[in-house]
């Protein structure tokens, strides 16, 4: 007997992916321009700025928190490094590795202050926004630091084969966080606190010291932009990643990651940030205001929201 597809599981399954291509097919249609080689790089290299902090929140948000800080990460670790290499005359790799640190420092921070002072991730980062870029404003007096090196403006404007450089480290993080999901002690335990956390604890696991990892990779992951953002606009302001977290979560829910934790996927969010990539890339080539770009993001946000609800009640 014939097996009968269940086209509704079909659907819940690979809904994104069958939404993602038909989006990409109605825009080469509408745009001769969009399905070009250059303008599928370009989509890929604007993708991995916001597409490597979105790796770096699904682990976060499988543990059932959420990171707003991540755009006052951004800004700091990239004044930080700009500043050490522009004016006191520090080399790329030993400012980048100072860019890292203070992400990951600032991670570790809002971890702690999340699982040893039981505050809700939500207040805990919202604070973090103002004190990070309050600290930004400080480094750098206001004023943006630009004119770096060719060696470090290869980071953000370079090729390797023919493939921009920004590409590589996005695929390169996606596959690494793909594997400490589904083949490390960190992935696991980070389901498994997302699915209950209290169930978790009881096993003796260490759950504080877990959480707290799953804020330091994320405050990484910034960091990690922050450079490539700096090295690609020649340039780093206080400014800078302003409304990224907005990008980073929708890209995060709209790739099955569940807000209440427990469920999700490496490679949803990286269908998800592509999508948010194309539709972005999409609305300019057809030349529609930046001002309802906007109100298209902020309907995705709602809508990740509620496809998100809806996945749970199915489950």
């Amino acid at each position: 007997m014939e097996k009968k597809i269940d086209y509704k599981q079909l659907l819940k399954n690979n809904g994104i992916l069958i939404v993602f291509f038909l989006i990409c097919i109605g825009l080469s249609i509408l745009s001769p321009y969009f399905m070009t080689t250059n303008n599928i790089l370009n989509i890929f290299r604007q993708t991995s700025i916001y597409g490597i902090i979105a790796v770096g929140m699904t682990f976060v948000i499988l543990t059932g928190g959420i990171d707003l800080s991540v755009g006052s990460i951004l800004a700091l670790s990239g004044m930080i490094a700009a500043g050490l290499m522009k004016n006191n005359g520090i080399g790329v790799f030993i400012a980048s590795v100072a860019a890292i640190l203070v992400g990951g420092g600032i991670g570790l921070i809002n971890g702690v202050l999340i699982t040893k002072g039981k505050i809700a991730p939500f207040v805990v980062t919202l604070g973090m926004v103002t004190i990070a870029r309050g600290l930004t404003l400080i480094y750098s007096k206001g004023y943006p630091v630009s004119g770096f090196s060719p060696e470090f403006r290869q980071l953000g404007g370079g090729y390797f084969l023919g493939i921009p450089i920004p590409v590589i480290i996005f695929i390169a993080t996606v596959a690494l966080a793909w594997f400490i999901l589904n083949h490390t002690r960190l992935g696991r335990y980070t389901y498994a606190i997302g699915g209950n956390e209290e169930t978790v604890k009881l096993s003796g696991i260490n759950v504080n010291f877990y959480k707290t990892m799953v804020y330091v990779i994320v405050g990484i992951a910034s960091s990690l932009s922050a450079l490539i953002l700096t090295s690609r606009l020649n340039s780093a302001e206080a400014i800078a990643g302003q409304g990224y977290e907005l990008d980073v979560i929708a890209a995060v829910v709209i790739g099955g990651t569940s807000l209440s934790g427990g469920r999700g996927s490496i490679i949803g969010t990286l269908i998800g940030a592509l999508l948010i990539g194309v539709i972005n890339n999409g609305m300019n080539l057809l030349g529609i205001s930046p001002y309802f770009q906007q109100v298209v993001k902020g309907a995705l946000i709602i809508g990740a929201v509620i496809l998100d609800r809806l996945r749970d009640e199915t489950n």
